[in-house]
C-alpha cells in the first residue's frame, strides 16, 4: 500500500479562482499533481510545459522534479503583463503629472 499525501492546486485570474484539494502518492511531482488535479479543463490557457509554478508563494525551478510534501500548496502562475519595473516606473511618472 503505497502512502497518500494531501495537496492543493491553485489557479487565479482576476475575476476567478480555483483550488483543487486532492490526494495523491508520496513522490508526486508537481507538475503530476497538476495535471491529475484536472485544473486544465477549468482554465484551459494554463499551459504546464511553459508556465512558472510555486509552492506557497516561492517559485521552483523545475516543477517536473519537484517532489510534494504532504500539505503543499501548488501555485500556478499567470505571465506577466507588464514588467514590475516598467509598472512602478509608471506609476511614479503618473504621481509627478498629479
Amino acid at each position: 500500500m503505497s502512502d497518500k499525501i494531501r495537496v492543493e492546486v491553485a489557479y487565479a485570474l482576476p475575476h476567478k479562482q480555483k483550488l483543487i484539494a486532492l490526494d495523491v502518492e508520496a513522490g508526486t511531482t508537481m507538475y503530476e499533481a497538476v495535471l491529475r488535479s484536472g485544473i486544465l479543463e477549468a482554465f484551459p490557457q494554463i499551459d504546464p510545459e511553459q508556465d512558472k509554478m510555486g509552492i506557497f508563494g516561492k517559485a521552483v525551478k523545475d516543477p517536473k522534479e519537484h517532489v510534494l510534501n504532504d500539505g503543499d500548496r501548488v501555485e500556478i502562475y499567470r505571465p506577466l503583463i507588464v514588467d514590475p519595473k516598467q509598472a512602478r516606473l509608471n506609476r511614479a511618472a503618473k504621481a509627478r503629472e498629479s
